[in-house]
């Protein structure tokens, strides 16, 4: 009661303070342009600023007196002028290494400092001797995003819900995580943005079905696939590219004005002259059929002239790797175009009438834009963020998201043994028990992994993690249980314990910060096209390192043991030792298990002595009772063991 007397408007106040049932926020981090939302009066709305604008342009300035401005200022007309200090688009770069193809572009107009060896992150060389990196610079966006709320709120932020594409991997997720921490944000989730979108229309709309969310961003694309029932948003399936968007319009555009007045390469001021006067091009396009811009490039002023009809033409290459994607998604839903309720559009670059009309062939339907696209995402945000600051009560929502790549670890020989796979619905966990290959191994070396491929070379590298101390044992006798466990935020934590000792370790993975353009679709992509190889690949493995073990293990057993060895087994088990090897050095995995069960089948009697011998060594002095106590006590446990060997994998 007391606030609500004391909610007095200061002189040139120039907004209401907002009537909130919570003070969390949903922030919509774009890579052109970011907004923030609330929910008021039970329902989502975008905060303005004093000029009523909701949209603040994803531009950081750094200036050399050690200030940050953010927004139209920067964009506008500081970015020309200093073009290495003024960080546009950087939600292309979370996540990203020095290395990858965004850093590496022909027409950039930043300078990058070198990366730090522990963090492998892109860092941006800007005024004052300062080298920012990417999580730093969308700090400085969700800064003003949360200083704008505050205001609007008239008191502190308690929590927010910050958007990340659906197709956005383990490294680019905790990047977003660690800005909104950087810009004192407490992150209640990572809400992917087509979910989201589905999530704004469902609630203003009360629609129920399956619906697609094209998302065509400045900086990324998604496709995610929903199911809309019942206060239930179920994520049926989902696909992308996390470097694709308007942005790239807006490059082909500038290699065509590049071209055109006669220039190979510019400097960066030019880089960046020739980028803005594209997206100029670009936007004045969507609503006319023709239009023009001025632009200084190496010491001349050159006037270009360019129709909708020519710049479609230019775009249409871009635009039609969305359709990749979006039929991947679709099969992985099972289902067929005509078979959707709606097509919901999110993203600036869905403006386009080029877009609209691609959209439409692909879905034969016409999509729906009934709410801003532009505003869309964030609205979603801010609705999910309510419910998780227990302000919904009877329009509670249930979101129910999915890991978009599968998660697993490498076994002996490169293989991969998915723990977690693809469109599985978050929060979700897996537990799988691997055993040792090698005598007396002391510890585990457990390489995490993110893809569809069979091996482990063909898949993402997330985390590397040690567990030691373990005693030494006979190859398979030490068993080590390892769980993934995804939370709703999609980031993974893993931990391992082996059971006979309880020695335990973990990670939070927050995988080496750096992908390349291409790999995250063709993590996705390859799977498909090379899944028949890849499995004739992970079953040559397997079957090589089984021949490697039983060999060993035979050759073991004869120097333990030759006086139980006989004639007829050595003139048996040595041919047969020598065919597995042989077998195991050909391409034929068929082969290899055959000689291998020629092995086992040659050395049966002379392992059957060896058995005998230790049941008689072990029966030696012992109680009938007490031998019967312990046979029940370990076959059990023997039986686990055949079990885990066979069918899990040997960890390293």
């Amino acid at each position: 009661m007391s606030e609500a007397l004391f909610d007095i408007s200061e002189p040139g106040q120039s907004r209401a303070k907002r009537a909130c049932r919570t003070r969390a926020i949903g922030i919509d981090l774009g890579t052109t342009n970011s907004l923030v939302a609330i929910v008021e009066n039970g329902k989502p709305v975008c905060l303005p600023d004093d000029a009523g604008t909701t949209i603040v342009p994803s531009v950081v300035h750094y200036a050399a007196d050690g200030r940050v401005l953010v927004g139209a200022e920067p964009r506008d007309t500081l970015a020309p002028e200093f073009p290495r200090d003024t960080i546009a688009s950087v939600k292309r770069f979370m996540g990203r290494g020095p290395s990858d193809a965004e850093a590496t572009r022909r027409l950039t107009p930043y300078a990058f400092a070198p990366a730090a060896p522990s963090e492998g992150v892109v860092r941006f060389a800007v005024a004052g001797g300062r080298a920012v990196t990417p999580m730093e610079v969308s700090a400085e966006i969700l800064k003003v995003l949360r200083s704008r709320a505050e205001e609007a709120m008239g008191g502190p932020v308690s929590g927010a819900v910050i958007t990340v594409p659906a197709y956005f991997d383990e490294g680019q997720r905790q990047a977003t995580r660690d800005a909104g921490r950087l810009a004192g944000l407490e992150v209640l989730r990572l809400l992917n943005e087509p979910t989201a979108a589905a999530l704004a229309y469902g609630l203003d709309k009360q629609a129920e079905g399956t619906f697609a969310v094209f998302d065509l961003g400045g900086g990324t694309f998604d496709i995610s696939i929903l199911k809309l029932e019942d206060g239930v948003f179920e994520v049926k399936s989902t696909g992308g590219d996390s470097a694709l968007g308007g942005d790239d319009f807006d490059r082909a555009i500038a290699e065509a004005i590049l071209k055109r007045v006669g220039l190979t390469s510019v400097d960066a001021h030019g880089a960046r002259r020739l980028l803005d006067a594209a997206r100029g091009l670009k936007e004045a396009l969507t609503d006319s059929s023709e239009a023009e811009a001025s632009v200084d490039l190496a010491g001349a002023t050159h006037e270009v002239r360019l129709t909708r009809a020519e710049m479609e033409t230019l775009v249409a290459p871009v635009l039609e790797r969305c359709a990749r994607p979006v039929r991947q998604a679709l099969a992985d839903a099972k289902l067929e175009p005509a078979a959707l309720s709606g097509v919901i559009l999110v993203g600036g670059a869905t403006r386009m009438p080029l877009v609209r009309r691609f959209v439409e062939g692909l879905f034969g339907q016409p999509p729906l834009a009934d709410i801003d696209p532009d505003e869309v995402v964030a609205l979603g945000a801010a609705a999910q963020a309510d419910v998780l600051a227990g302000g919904a009560n009877d329009a509670d929502v249930l979101l129910l998201d999915v890991v978009p790549l599968s998660l697993g670890l490498e076994t002996m020989g490169g293989v991969v043994e998915k723990l977690i796979h693809r469109n599985t619905t978050v929060p979700c966990g897996a537990t799988q028990t691997f055993t040792t290959f090698a005598d007396k191994q002391t510890g585990f070396d457990l390489h995490v992994v993110q893809g569809e491929r069979e091996l482990v070379g063909e898949c993402r590298s997330l985390a590397r993690f040690k567990l030691t101390g373990i005693p030494p044992m006979p190859a398979g006798m030490a068993r080590l249980e390892v769980t993934f466990m995804v939370d709703a935020d999609g980031l993974l934590h893993v931990s391992a314990r082996e059971e006979a000792t309880g020695k335990e370790a973990s990670i939070a993975v927050k995988p080496s910060y750096g992908l390349s353009d291409e790999e995250v679709e063709r993590m996705l992509l390859d799977s498909f096209a090379h899944a028949e190889e890849d499995v004739k690949a992970r079953l040559l493995t397997e079957q090589r390192i089984e021949a490697q073990r039983i060999v060993t293990a035979a050759r073991s057993a004869m120097a333990d043991t030759p006086e139980l060895l006989t004639d007829a087994d050595r003139e048996a088990i040595g041919p047969a030792m020598a065919a597995v090897e042989a077998a195991a050095a050909g391409p034929d995995h068929l082969a290899i298990r055959s000689a291998v069960e020629a092995l086992d089948h040659a050395s049966k009697d002379f392992a059957a002595r060896r058995m005998n011998r230790a049941f008689e060594a072990g029966l030696r002095g012992k109680a009938v009772a007490a031998v019967e106590a312990e046979v029940e006590k370990t076959a059990p446990q023997a039986d686990l063991a055949a079990r885990v060997r066979d069918h899990a994998g040997h960890s390293h």
